[in-house]
């Protein structure tokens, strides 16, 4: 009530303010719509204001170099209160690469639905930094349209990398909807083998002639639009385009306008052929310290340049592929299903099961001599396991050495003598160990002298066969880092049980 004893029309229920003569007050005037409840609306605003404020805190105004546990927990609880509109704002300061990492790490079902929150801020560069696992699910997932704007965007050699994942029918119906130019490089670029040079090659690159001066070059690289990104040389062609030198950036403004850049540029460059390996392309620019390297056709014609972070990825790939082989897989399962790691890793499993039967068969020649000493059976694992950890130390010196092509039938012998001597002395010092572990264990000379002698003839073995079974099955054109591991873990059990087993029957019995 109001100071007068009147109601006050303010403090009236909005249900009060029933509809009267067709939503009209009395006196023929239309009555006001209905207002939002205050409380409502400032509910409203303080939610928002709750959501500008934890975006905020969480999103940095400088870009990020790395993904942070605080941003990575917000993106994760946007995601699982569908709060998609702010995660745009949340992965702006991320780099593509870390954008992808943060991808790597989500569900398939959450991957899907942070590609559709961000939308048109999805940048097709995280395409390129994706494991190979996680990016043919995505690719999968994608529509034809998003797939063809991000072949139009990525570099050539990316886009060729994630155009060869298609099957044919998508590839053609990719291709209709490209633009002529992106469509004869992605067609150009599947002719070359998969693994190499034309594969790994990107074609923006900065082509000039050679009757060109310095100031000429200069000013097109100003005047340019469509330039690379990131380009360190220049390549100088004659009329046939075949490169007939190359121009470092900092020896181009260093020089006089006036001068020629056939005058300043450099002749004795090397030149990649297209269907070249791209572990050799690895090498050579390791061997000579290359920046990038310009990439020839079969008639010398310049078809395309590739630089070292390209080749930095390809040194990655090559490193974890022959560590993957060392242990029978094909390539890194971290992202792969349940049922398809299981089926890469039985048939290397199933190869070890018949390597430790044999090992087992030769136990069982000397069962009667293990039956009369027990402590044969508590010590003959040792002989065993330090053969197989030491041939495997030589065997990851000799597959490493040979796929750096650091060793050849020059130095092959040397390689194999050190890597035996080393077996020798470690044979050694290790006997005397065991041979005293034994003495105070048991109290028996003889097993002592024995189990020494096994060790010494199982680790001499060892380093022979770490050397022998990688450089034997190069020879014979198979790759060492995929069978080397099954070869010698039967030598070294074999040897170790037969040689510490049978002195034992000889001398004990």
């Amino acid at each position: 009530m109001t100071p007068d004893n009147r109601p006050d029309e303010t403090d009236a229920p909005e249900a009060e303010v029933g509809e009267q003569h067709g939503g009209e007050q009395p006196g023929g005037k239309r009555k006001p719509k209905p207002k939002v409840k205050k409380r409502e609306l400032k509910a409203k605003i303080r939610a928002l204001e709750a959501e500008i404020a934890e975006t905020r805190e969480n999103v940095p105004d400088e870009p990020l170099y790395g993904l942070t546990p605080r941003l990575e927990a917000a993106v994760m609880r946007a995601l699982e209160q569908e709060r998609l509109p702010i995660i745009p704002r949340l992965l702006r300061p991320l780099h593509p690469a870390d954008q992808a990492d943060l991808i790597e790490r989500l569900t398939p079902e959450q991957r899907l639905t942070l590609i559709a929150a961000m939308g048109a801020t999805f940048d097709a560069d995280i395409l390129a930094y994706l494991d190979v696992t996680v990016r043919d699910e995505l690719v999968g997932a994608l529509g034809e349209e998003d797939l063809t704007r991000f072949l139009s965007a990525l570099d050539s050699d990316d886009a060729v990398d994630l155009f060869g994942e298609l099957d044919e029918e998508e590839q053609a119906r990719i291709l209709a909807a490209l633009p002529a130019k992106d469509r004869i490089f992605l067609e150009e670029g599947l002719n070359f083998p998969e693994d190499s040079a034309g594969r790994l090659m990107q074609r923006e690159m900065v082509v000039v002639p050679s009757h060109w001066t310095v100031g000429q070059t200069i000013d097109f690289l100003r005047t340019v639009r469509n330039l690379p990104d990131d380009f360190y040389d220049i390549f100088v062609v004659d009329p046939g385009h075949r490169p007939v030198g190359e121009l470092a950036l900092s020896h181009l403004l260093r020089s006089k306008r006036p001068v020629r850049v056939s005058d300043i540029m450099r002749k004795d460059f090397r030149k990649v052929p297209a269907e070249m390996d791209q572990e050799e392309v690895a090498l050579l620019f390791r061997q000579y310290g290359l920046v990038a390297a310009p990439v020839i056709s079969e008639d010398d014609r310049l078809l395309g340049v590739i630089t070292v972070d390209d080749v930095v990825d390809v040194i990655d790939e090559e490193a974890e592929e022959d560590l993957m082989r060392l242990a029978g897989l094909g390539e890194s399962d971290l992202y792969g299903s349940l049922w398809g790691t299981t089926k890469t890793r039985f048939p290397w499993l199933v190869m070890n099961l018949l390597t430790a039967i044999a090992a087992s068969l030769v136990i069982g020649l000397f069962e009667a001599t293990i039956e009369k000493v027990v402590a044969l059976a508590v010590l003959m694992p040792i002989v065993a396991s330090m053969g197989g950890n030491a041939g495997t130390q030589t065997l990851t010196v000799a597959v490493r050495a040979l796929a750096m092509r650091d060793i050849d039938t020059r130095n092959a012998m040397k390689f194999i003598a050190k890597e035996t001597l080393v077996g020798s002395l470690n044979g050694i010092a290790f006997a005397v160990l065991v041979a005293g572990a034994s003495i105070l264990w048991f109290g028996d000379f003889e097993i002592a002298w024995i189990i020494a002698v096994a060790m010494v003839l199982n680790l001499v073995v060892a380093g022979l066969a770490g050397t022998l079974i990688p450089l034997g099955l190069q020879r014979f054109k198979i790759d060492p880092a995929v069978a080397s591991g099954v070869f010698l873990t039967t030598v070294t059990d074999v040897v170790g049980f037969f040689a510490f087993l049978g002195l034992a029957t000889l001398f004990l019995l």
